[in-house]
């Protein structure tokens, strides 16, 4: 068992936090707690990842160790603790993709590199064109099927799903389309991809008609933020009809006058309506409204048959039956599917096709608290409160007013003391 590598302080109001010796030898770039908050994960600019474990008595003690990556680990993420083995990704700055997974029964300090100091991963990913510098992974607890998507240097985005449920080596690929524009040759760079965390599409979104499997998707590329969802599609190859994914562009929000360092997506939409928060080398924190207008001339109510389109599903379920040879007859070949990607639609602007669902943008809130560059933004799971990571070195809080905008509630800074001799 590994000593303690962690120490309590207390303020003067007595409550505690937890400064942890993480024991790496360069800086750490990249960090990631479960969704319990017991098991934390750490990624250096030498290329090594350690993961902590936090004990009943509030101690965090170093579970593993090993070398992951030939460089600096940009990324990490754990993926949920219901999936079994325990997962975490990564990503280094050579482009590589790793998943992780964990031995239980293993030894401390073999339990996710079983090869001592270099460990092997499940799986790997790398792009053959341009390196990646964002993942983005999310699992469907219904499906038990997970997703991944990676945007390349290039701002070319791959998404990928797992063939079967909870599986590890075996990734197909759904779509991949340019998500931002590609960058000029020595011009700095940002990219940024996260996936929208809430189970299904908010309420509003289901009625206006997003199928309630609909994957979405918040792409961040040097000053452009792009917001995609998926619709359903239907190709014919050999005669036999296949239900395929495609990525449209829902909406794209502006207004930035800097790299967007970082962004966020909001768990919680349970308001009817999404919201999405950016990081900008220009200083401020930006919060953004996202809306799927909807008709109330639509004959929908508010049921659940209504808004998911079940009831619609159980009627014509039998009708459906017997018009499926007419269906098969208007699907498209696999080819015109391909070629309906490709030219206009490689950047997957929004046609009026069916099944691309309007979408709006506002922004809510524009905050220059830290009056420098901001670099990392985010939400807590109930996407109550904002936090937002600056050049000053201090995490700002924000929480939302009840007229909608968002305005700062806490902050916190380190600060470096003396301790004055008895």
């Amino acid at each position: 068992m590994a000593a303690p590598a962690s120490e309590s302080m207390s303020g003067d109001d007595g409550k505690a936090f937890d400064i942890v010796a993480h024991g790496h030898k360069d800086v750490v770039q990249a960090i990631a707690f479960n969704a319990y908050g017991d098991r934390c994960a750490t990624g250096s600019v030498d290329g090594n990842m350690r993961v902590f474990n936090r004990y009943k008595d509030g101690s965090w003690r170093m579970c593993d160790n090993w070398g992951a990556h030939g460089g600096e680990i940009l990324e990490l993420q754990w993926l949920p603790p219901t999936v079994y083995p325990n997962l975490l990704a990564s990503l280094g700055i050579e482009g590589r993709f790793k998943l992780w997974a964990e031995d239980p029964s293993a030894a401390p300090g073999r339990r996710f590199s079983s090869r001592g100091a270099n460990g092997k991963a499940a799986f790997e990913s790398r792009s053959g064109r341009h390196p990646y510098r964002s993942f983005s992974i999310k699992h469907d607890e219904a499906t038990r099927h997970t997703y991944f998507a990676l945007l390349a240097a290039d701002g070319h985005l791959s998404v990928h799903e797992s063939e079967e449920p909870e599986t590890i080596a075996d990734y197909m690929k759904i779509d991949d389309f340019p998500a931002c524009p590609k960058p000029n040759r020595g011009e700095e760079t940002c990219f940024k991809v996260q996936f929208d965390p809430n189970p299904e599409p908010c309420y509003t979104a289901l009625r206006a008609g997003v199928p309630t499997d609909a994957l979405g998707l918040v792409v961040a590329g040097l000053d452009t933020v792009r917001v995609f969802r998926t619709r359903d599609t239907i190709t014919s190859s050999f005669g036999a009809a296949t239900r395929a994914r495609e990525f449209y562009l829902a909406v794209e929000i502006t207004g930035h006058k800097g790299l967007v360092r970082d962004v966020a997506w909001a768990p919680g939409n349970y308001r009817g309506y999404d919201m999405i928060a950016t990081a900008c080398q220009d200083g401020f924190v930006r919060v953004f409204r996202v809306d799927t207008p909807f008709s109330n001339e639509d004959g929908k109510t508010w049921s659940t048959a209504d808004v998911t389109g079940a009831g619609k599903h159980n009627e014509n379920q039998h009708s459906s039956r017997s018009g499926r040879a007419r269906t098969l007859s208007q699907a498209h070949s696999g080819i015109r599917a391909e070629i309906d990607k490709s030219g206009t639609h490689g950047e997957r602007t929004s046609t009026g096709q069916p099944g691309q669902i309007t979408h709006t943008v506002k922004e809510l809130s524009k905050l220059d608290i830290h009056h420098s560059p901001v670099w990392r933004v985010g939400f807590d799971d109930d996407g109550q409160i904002l936090g937002s990571v600056g050049d000053d070195g201090k995490l700002i809080c924000y929480r939302q007013t009840p007229d909608g905008t968002w305005a700062k509630s806490s902050q916190l800074g380190m600060m470096k003391t003396r301790m004055a001799m008895p």
